[in-house]
């Protein structure tokens, strides 16, 4: 199925913000509402709304220091937020504390989000001394405590998914950055989360090896899969996105469908933003 299909198969499901037939009863599996992120004196986010249904591809563009990567880390727990809500599939964070002091009140919730919340991260973080198959089943196995043999089967098929099935027993140093890459992909995908969140999964590669990560990223979405994209790649984001995201100085500057939004900006920082770059 290509990603036009997997689209009007999303649409006929309904699209909760209402561009699109009749609105889905299902909770969003990510849900965000007035979220406030600081370090220090410097406000990052400022009151920020998100959500992503499933099935729905978000992803989150704007320049250096918008807010981009904080908002996908505040999601995943992985930062503290100040104040907002951070809800998964319809199950509210619970926090402990206000402000600065605030932070989740329930690690067993914490954990059960996480597993959930597959994270692929810029500069891949694989464990240089474990092979690449190993890398791949040392959370289901370690974390969730799944049958090894199991789990061995399911590492070896996604690895096979994104086109690396023959380096299984080599370690992460033998591998080009693409390579390195869709591993980190498989590891993420290996855990059957309900979301899958790419903070700048391209931008530590060279354009060739981008290439590699951008189809294995066009075919997850072609799956139907729930992603949330922080992207420096402006084709990227219009090739494969349900909803982008504009975000400036900590806050939604704007956001739609790429169509609209590529096609047709409207605020003035947004057309700033987009004659700068060259990859749409």
């Amino acid at each position: 199925m290509d990603i036009a299909s997997a689209r009007k198969i999303r649409r006929n499901r309904g699209d909760q913000r209402g561009h699109d037939c009749v609105t889905s009863t299902e909770p969003p599996v990510i849900e965000i509402t007035g979220l406030h992120k600081s370090y220090g004196d410097l406000h990052v986010l400022k009151g920020v709304d998100m959500r992503a249904i499933a099935g729905d591809v978000v992803s989150l563009i704007g320049s250096s220091g918008s807010g981009k990567s904080t908002l996908l880390r505040c999601a995943n727990l992985l930062e503290d937020s100040q104040d907002g809500r951070i809800a998964f599939e319809g199950e509210d964070v619970i926090w402990k504390g206000q402000g600065s002091s605030r932070h989740p009140g329930d690690a067993a919730q914490v954990r059960r989000i996480r597993t959930n919340l597959s994270m692929v991260f810029q500069q891949f973080n694989l464990w240089a001394h474990m092979s690449i198959l190993q890398n791949v089943m040392e959370a289901p196995v370690t974390v969730l405590g799944e049958d090894k043999a199991e789990v061995e089967t399911r590492a070896r098929a996604v690895l096979d998914k994104v086109g690396i099935g023959d380096k299984c027993d080599v370690f992460p140093a033998q591998l080009s950055g693409g390579q390195q890459q869709r591993a980190a992909i498989a590891r993420a995908l290996c855990m059957r989360p309900r979301a899958l969140l790419f903070d700048e999964p391209t931008s530590a590669l060279d354009p060739e090896l981008e290439q590699e990560v951008v189809k294995v990223i066009k075919d997850l979405a072609s799956e139907g899969r729930t992603m949330l994209i922080v992207t420096h790649d402006m084709r990227l984001a219009r090739d494969v996105s349900d909803h982008v995201v504009f975000l400036h100085q900590g806050k939604i500057e704007e956001e739609g469908p790429p169509n609209e939004l590529f096609g047709n900006p409207k605020s003035e920082r947004l057309q700033q933003f987009l004659s700068h770059t060259t990859s749409i």
